[in-house]
């Protein structure tokens, strides 16, 4: 098949969707995403939808993934905390827009897989990759503060541990269970701390995740 072109035919469909951030069309235009998706369903991995990575979870639909890099806005250098490393695609796209990524996996057999994949990409250097298999519920505090966290599954709560791990000026980009009836899906929030206490909250709009399920997450 012609990776290439079937990646370029992406971010056209993209841009007709109203995505406009050049860094991360062009991330997305270079991330080979059919090598973070099972053999057996490489011939759909430039369609624009979700697909099972097994374990009960999926690889975000290519939209979600960059309505979420847009409201994050990455930039060359920052440190991003990503929890839920799932097939790692989000990781190989936020190290292909040069940040500094932490990210954390809970399933073991996700952990692994993608672990290889983004060496094999090479793209998971020592300096700037660095990969933790545990619960994502209470962030990474060793390595805090963060420019940017970033949660790939929903939450009922926003757990404080994210908040408190950002920097002043830092953005967390999280998907929020606030359903809506009416559209059928959660809310994507974008969290900005503005001070010690101080947090401003934007919702972005519906979209679909898993849920988060730590085994420590309260209830």
């Amino acid at each position: 098949m012609d990776w290439a072109t079937m990646r370029r035919a992406l971010v056209e469909q993209l841009k007709a969707r109203g995505i406009t951030n050049r860094a991360v069309l062009h991330a997305i235009g270079r991330v080979p995403r059919h090598w973070f998706v099972p053999r057996s369903l490489r011939q759909y991995a430039y369609e624009d939808r979700a697909l099972p990575i097994g374990y009960g979870q999926t690889i975000s639909q290519p939209y979600t993934v960059a309505r979420m890099l847009e409201a994050l806005a990455p930039e060359p250098g920052l440190r991003v905390l990503e929890v839920g490393l799932g097939s790692g695609y989000l990781t190989a796209l936020l190290l292909a827009m040069n940040c500094r990524v932490w990210a954390i996996e809970r399933i073991y057999g996700l952990f692994r897989r993608a672990q290889k994949v983004l060496r094999h990409l090479g793209l998971c250097q020592p300096a700037t990759c660095h990969l933790v298999w545990g619960d994502g519920w209470w962030g990474l505090p060793a390595f805090a503060p963060y420019d940017r966290i970033v949660v790939s599954a929903s939450v009922r709560q926003v757990p404080p541990a994210y908040l408190l791990q950002l920097r002043y000026g830092g953005r967390l980009v999280i998907p929020f269970e606030k359903y809506d009836w009416l559209a059928g899906r959660y809310q994507l929030l974008r969290i900005t701390r503005m001070g010690p206490s101080h947090y401003r909250t934007e919702d972005l709009g519906p979209f679909v995740f898993v849920p988060l399920r730590p085994g420590t997450e309260p209830h």
